[in-house]
């Protein structure tokens, strides 16, 4: 109850009238950043908002979600909403509502979140109540917290889920290692999108490519998990919702035991009817680097990482981490040397830099990173200890991943023996024993579990499982582009 004395302001109207102060600070500082270009767009995005609430009467009842990576394509992105946001409150009677929401994975790293916390500081997110900041751990909805450290459970459920999937492939295929995070960045759109009272609109600023090409690799996914692709699509966000819909249940259910999985939480909290739409913002992402450079490191303290910033074939993965699979891949499986894979990753990023047209100092650092034995060397032990640290997966256990020796009834298992253990070979009949759940001494289970990192249920249930042939259901040119995820914006951020 607030106690007022006559002919004084209320303590709440004084602290209400503050805060709208700190707010407009923070648009106006915004707005210095903008070029003319950015000031137009950003009057287009409340436009486009105000259309998708319903028109200006609604604009205060309606919510948008936005997910946000740590990428500088993404806070950016979120500095462009956060203006709009501020602009409407500061004109009309009411604003649209924000949720920001973080996928919690194995790989974010302390500067990711940094990246994070630094973005929604500066643009005072923070005890704003018209904004939700949110992050998915372990399919648990959980306020922002950069200095949480990723779950226990959580880690050893990501490490699972990525060798149960990568397993699910021939060895004959390309290894996808970072698979399931696009399952469980699908899982957060889909669940965060209805969890407490849930959202009118999913906002964003991915290009119509990005999008084909995260919904390939969620269909590629989604096979290697067992529950069947996508159907055909024009492989936009557009019909993203309809499409996780379509699946029926739990995107894992064929690979764990129904006590085995684990339930969205908070339970209850879950909307069982979405009325999310679409908001598409790409076209309001103009300029290039150079010219929004200002915004994000001087206004948003972003602070890119020494590599992952530059280009990518995959935006969830280090690119040493892509040099050392590569180089992995080539000398265990092709009969050449882990260098010549690592020399072949090399060329293929200096090639689309050369593409996008990036500056020479970042070819430049890309070869001094790669360009000789003793860094390769160096590489590959600073990719070991990485993925050991995120993943608790071994070089060992990679190379196992590598040669999918447990689908389809153990028939790549002798080959992985020949090439890699020769004294297992007389252990072969107990392994195939083991592996279909039949008694088998001790240390033959020891060693299965130790090679892989997986229990030997797992292994008894990957036994029992076919490898899955990748059947591409969006657009044919996403299959061409699949491996360009992370890069089609790396000339400008």
């Amino acid at each position: 109850m607030n106690i007022s004395i006559p002919g004084e302001v209320p303590m709440s109207t004084i602290h209400d009238q503050a805060m709208n102060y700190v707010y407009q600070q923070v648009l106006q500082r915004l707005m210095s950043f903008f070029s003319r270009a950015e000031r137009t767009a950003l009057q287009l995005l409340i436009h486009r908002l105000v259309v998708a609430a319903g028109g200006m009467e609604r604009i205060g009842d309606f919510k948008v979600m936005v997910v946000q990576s740590g990428s500088r394509d993404s806070c950016y992105s979120l500095a462009l909403l956060r203006a709009a946001q501020l602009s409407l409150a500061g004109r009309a009677p009411a604003t649209f509502q924000l949720r920001v929401a973080t996928l919690r994975w194995n790989a974010n790293d302390a500067a990711v979140l940094q990246n994070l916390h630094r973005s929604y500081s500066a643009l005072f997110l923070y005890d704003d109540p018209r904004v939700e900041l949110l992050m998915v751990d372990d399919r648990q909805v959980l306020p922002f917290d950069h200095q949480a450290p990723v779950g226990e459970s959580s880690r050893e459920a990501n490490r699972i889920n990525l060798l149960m999937v990568a397993h699910r492939r021939s060895n004959r295929e390309k290894l996808e290692l970072w698979d399931d995070v696009f399952i469980a960045t699908a899982g957060l759109y889909g669940q965060v999108a209805r969890w407490n009272n849930g959202v009118d609109a999913l906002v964003s600023s991915e290009p119509p490519r990005r999008q084909k090409v995260f919904l390939e690799g969620l269909n590629r996914a989604l096979q290697k998990a067992g529950v069947g692709g996508l159907p055909a699509n024009s492989g936009t966000f557009e019909e993203l919702f309809a499409l996780l819909d379509g699946q029926d249940g739990d995107f894992y259910r064929e690979l764990y035991t129904e006590g085995e999985l684990t339930p969205w939480r908070p339970e209850g909290e879950f909307e069982a009817c979405r009325r999310t739409c679409f908001v598409d913002i790409h076209d309001m992402v103009v300029g290039n680097l150079e010219e929004r450079w200002p915004l994000l490191s001087d206004f948003l303290g972003f602070q890119p990482g020494e590599l992952m910033q530059q280009t990518g074939e995959n935006e969830y993965a280090d690119p040493l981490l892509m040099a050392y699979l590569e180089g992995l891949q080539a000398g265990s499986l092709e009969g050449r040397t882990y260098e010549a894979g690592v020399h072949d990753y090399l060329q293929r990023n200096l090639e689309l830099m050369q593409q996008k047209q990036l500056p020479e100092p970042v070819r430049e650092q890309w070869l001094a990173t790669f360009g000789n034995q003793a860094d390769v060397d160096h590489g590959r032990q600073q990719a070991r200890n990485a993925l050991q640290a995120a993943f608790n997966v071994s070089e060992t256990q990679l190379i196992c991943v590598l040669f999918a020796p447990f689908v389809d009834e153990g028939a790549g298992l002798e080959q992985f023996l020949r090439n890699c253990h020769p004294g297992m070979l007389v252990a072969l009949p107990e392994l195939h024993r083991a592996m279909q759940g039949l008694h088998a001494p001790e240390q033959v289970l020891k060693w299965m579990t130790d090679v892989s990192g997986l229990p030997v249920r797992f292994i008894t249930r990957l036994y029992a499982m076919e490898p899955m042939q990748v059947q591409v259901a969006a657009a044919p040119e996403v299959q061409a582009n699949a491996g360009e995820m992370g890069s089609d914006r790396s000339a400008e951020g």
